[in-house]
Protein backbone atom coordinates (compact mmCIF):
# COMPACT_ATOMS: atom_id res chain seq x y z
CA UNK A 1 0.00 0.00 0.00
CA UNK A 2 1.32 3.42 -0.94
CA UNK A 3 -0.06 6.78 0.06
CA UNK A 4 1.20 9.96 -1.59
CA UNK A 5 0.24 13.22 0.08
CA UNK A 6 0.70 16.53 -1.69
CA UNK A 7 -0.67 20.05 -1.87
CA UNK A 8 1.09 21.63 1.09
CA UNK A 9 2.88 24.94 0.95
CA UNK A 10 3.21 28.42 2.40
CA UNK A 11 0.00 30.39 2.83
CA UNK A 12 -0.91 33.60 4.63
CA UNK A 13 -3.22 33.58 7.63
CA UNK A 14 -6.82 33.45 6.47
CA UNK A 15 -5.86 31.65 3.30
CA UNK A 16 -6.82 28.26 1.93
CA UNK A 17 -5.12 25.08 0.78
CA UNK A 18 -6.33 21.73 -0.43
CA UNK A 19 -4.34 18.65 0.41
CA UNK A 20 -4.66 15.46 -1.57
CA UNK A 21 -3.62 11.91 -0.75
CA UNK A 22 -3.53 9.35 -3.52
CA UNK A 23 -3.68 5.68 -2.62
CA UNK A 24 -2.46 2.66 -4.52
CA UNK A 25 -1.97 -1.01 -3.81
CA UNK A 26 -5.19 -1.47 -1.88
CA UNK A 27 -8.93 -1.49 -2.39
CA UNK A 28 -9.32 2.16 -1.52
CA UNK A 29 -13.10 2.11 -1.19
CA UNK A 30 -13.08 -0.25 1.81
CA UNK A 31 -10.62 1.80 3.85
CA UNK A 32 -11.36 4.52 6.33
CA UNK A 33 -9.12 7.51 5.69
CA UNK A 34 -7.57 9.97 8.11
CA UNK A 35 -5.58 13.18 8.13
CA UNK A 36 -3.16 13.78 10.99
CA UNK A 37 -0.73 16.60 11.61
CA UNK A 38 2.40 17.08 13.64
CA UNK A 39 3.73 20.47 14.59
CA UNK A 40 7.32 20.98 15.77
CA UNK A 41 7.85 19.68 19.31
CA UNK A 42 4.29 18.38 19.48
CA UNK A 43 2.69 14.98 19.23
CA UNK A 44 0.94 13.89 16.09
CA UNK A 45 -2.77 14.65 16.32
CA UNK A 46 -5.83 13.49 14.45
CA UNK A 47 -7.32 16.24 12.30
CA UNK A 48 -10.13 14.52 10.41
CA UNK A 49 -11.44 11.15 9.34
CA UNK A 50 -13.86 9.88 6.73
CA UNK A 51 -15.47 6.48 6.56
CA UNK A 52 -15.00 4.14 3.63
CA UNK A 53 -18.21 5.17 1.92
CA UNK A 54 -17.87 8.82 2.85
CA UNK A 55 -21.04 8.98 4.92
CA UNK A 56 -19.30 9.64 8.23
CA UNK A 57 -16.79 12.38 8.97
CA UNK A 58 -15.24 13.59 12.20
CA UNK A 59 -13.01 16.55 12.97
CA UNK A 60 -10.79 17.80 15.73
CA UNK A 61 -12.45 20.66 17.55
CA UNK A 62 -9.61 22.97 16.54
CA UNK A 63 -10.45 22.62 12.83
CA UNK A 64 -14.21 22.05 12.87
CA UNK A 65 -15.95 24.49 10.57
CA UNK A 66 -12.73 25.37 8.75
CA UNK A 67 -11.54 22.05 7.32
CA UNK A 68 -13.47 19.60 5.18
CA UNK A 69 -12.43 16.03 4.46
CA UNK A 70 -13.77 14.31 1.37
CA UNK A 71 -12.92 11.39 -0.84
CA UNK A 72 -13.27 10.27 -4.44
CA UNK A 73 -13.27 6.48 -4.50
CA UNK A 74 -13.10 6.46 -8.29
CA UNK A 75 -9.78 8.32 -8.08
CA UNK A 76 -8.50 6.52 -4.95
CA UNK A 77 -7.94 9.93 -3.39
CA UNK A 78 -8.82 11.66 -0.15
CA UNK A 79 -8.79 15.43 0.22
CA UNK A 80 -8.52 17.94 3.02
CA UNK A 81 -9.85 21.37 2.16
CA UNK A 82 -8.47 23.89 4.63
CA UNK A 83 -9.88 27.39 4.94
CA UNK A 84 -9.34 30.32 7.31
CA UNK A 85 -5.91 28.98 8.06
CA UNK A 86 -4.15 30.10 11.22
CA UNK A 87 -0.48 30.07 12.18
CA UNK A 88 -1.24 27.26 14.63
CA UNK A 89 -2.26 25.07 11.70
CA UNK A 90 1.39 24.98 10.68
CA UNK A 91 2.49 21.34 10.69
CA UNK A 92 3.40 18.38 8.58
CA UNK A 93 0.16 16.77 7.46
CA UNK A 94 -0.04 13.01 7.02
CA UNK A 95 -2.73 10.82 5.54
CA UNK A 96 -3.48 7.40 6.90
CA UNK A 97 -5.45 4.46 5.57
CA UNK A 98 -7.05 1.90 7.84
CA UNK A 99 -8.57 -1.37 6.71
CA UNK A 100 -11.55 -1.81 9.04
CA UNK A 101 -11.43 -5.60 8.68
CA UNK A 102 -7.78 -6.09 9.61
CA UNK A 103 -7.09 -2.82 11.48
CA UNK A 104 -3.90 -2.47 9.43
CA UNK A 105 -2.74 1.14 9.15
CA UNK A 106 -0.69 2.66 6.33
CA UNK A 107 0.83 6.13 6.38
CA UNK A 108 1.77 8.60 3.69
CA UNK A 109 5.02 10.55 3.75
CA UNK A 110 3.60 13.89 4.88
CA UNK A 111 3.30 17.32 3.31
CA UNK A 112 4.37 20.56 4.99
CA UNK A 113 1.80 23.30 5.58
CA UNK A 114 3.13 26.63 6.79
CA UNK A 115 0.79 29.48 7.69
CA UNK A 116 2.70 32.71 8.03
CA UNK A 117 2.65 36.29 6.90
Amino acid sequence: VQLQAFGGGLVQPGGSLRLSCASSGTIFSINHMYWYRQAPRKQRELVAMISSGGSTTNYASSVKGRFTISRDNAKNTVYLQMKSLKPEDTAVYYCKSRNPRTANDYWGQGTQVTVSS
